[in-house]
């Protein structure tokens, strides 16, 4: 029986959210690389359904958003961070058999289960935070998960459905004794509209100080500093923060000390991103999707509008390179 590393992590935790189309292991390495292995903790794949995983020729490609690469694999571990997959659907015996094949073929130290997602096309087939309305269906699912692996199994989720139901829905959670709680601070219905409402989070951690005060549990929603997240930690008393968006206002997010990255830098990060994806996707997803990364690393320098907008035209991975070295030896 593997032990549970949520409960062994210094606190506050720091953890960079499962992101569509960005969590893949060419950002993980780029921000591991730039990370304080005494701030960050724990990173996250991007989406991976259990249907996609159970299909014969779909596999393939769904298995994409688990592979992980021998030089992310090396950062991981040199910084001792930790690696969840994070796994949806909505019947129990394919999380078990996924989280049993995840377990036996590759190397994460946990999985989570994604009941948060709130796109309207994923809810409607009763899954993700759908199974917020769904608490018999959900706990199924965990426990399912959970006697298909020894990793220590998460919960993602949200507040609610239209409306927050945080104590309910966590306190039905907490019978299955996950190994942690991440709760976004928003309703499904919200998806990502107003503000995260923090008070909600922290009727959520009630619950669970009630139940069982050793579970971890960490809040999410529009933490934009690292300062920001040990402040909210310490306010609601939590066990730590995951960060989503804010990462694309500073991929140092989880380096604190490093204030005011140099142009040369930044650029340097953008090639080097660039080349990880080109590595690991060339001919496997589309480049374009590397173009909402490139506003991360061109912004607060003279002429930073104008590359941005250059890169933004880009037809290659060659075109890149070019755009950025013609940039840098006009400075």
């Amino acid at each position: 029986m593997m032990s549970n590393f949520w409960r062994t992590l210094s606190k506050p935790i720091f953890a960079l959210a499962p992101m569509e189309d960005v969590t893949d292991t060419s950002f993980r390495e780029i921000i591991a690389g730039l990370s304080d292995s005494r701030i960050l903790n724990v990173l996250f794949t991007e989406f991976t359904s259990v249907d996609g995983m159970n299909h014969p020729k779909g596999k393939i490609r769904v298995a994409e958003r688990l592979f992980v690469s021998e030089s992310e694999k090396q950062i991981l571990k040199q910084k001792n961070f930790k690696l969840v997959a994070q796994i949806w659907g909505n019947k129990p015996e394919l999380f078990h058999k996924i989280a049993r094949e995840i377990t036996e073929e590759y190397d994460f130290d946990g999985i989570d289960i994604n009941m948060g997602c709130p796109v309207k096309n994923v809810v409607k087939n009763g899954c993700c935070s759908a199974l917020i309305g769904m608490p018999t269906l959900a706990k199924e699912i965990i426990m399912a998960t959970k006697e298909g692996t020894h990793l220590p199994v998460s919960v993602k989720t949200r507040t609610g459905l239209k409306t927050h139901d945080t104590e309910v829905w966590i306190s039905h959670l907490m019978d299955t004794k996950p190994a942690a709680i991440i709760l976004h601070g928003r309703t499904q219905k919200q998806q990502s509209d107003g503000l995260a409402d923090w008070e909600e989070i922290a009727k959520g951690a009630r619950v669970r100080d009630q139940i069982d005060p050793e579970i971890p549990f960490l809040g999410n929603g529009d933490v934009m500093t690292a300062a920001q997240g040990e402040q909210l930690t310490v306010k609601y008393g939590l066990d730590g923060v995951m960060i989503g968006r804010g990462i694309f206002h500073d991929p140092w997010f989880f380096n604190p000390a490093k204030v005011s990255p140099s142009v040369t830098e930044k650029l340097d990060q953008l090639v080097l991103h660039t080349r990880l994806f080109e590595k690991n996707w060339d001919g496997k997803k589309n480049f374009n999707i590397l173009k909402r990364f490139y506003k991360i690393y061109t912004n607060d320098f003279p002429g930073a509008a104008r590359l941005r907008a250059e890169l933004m035209e880009a037809k290659s991975f060659g075109e890149v390179y070019q755009i950025v070295g013609n940039f840098q030896g006009a400075r």
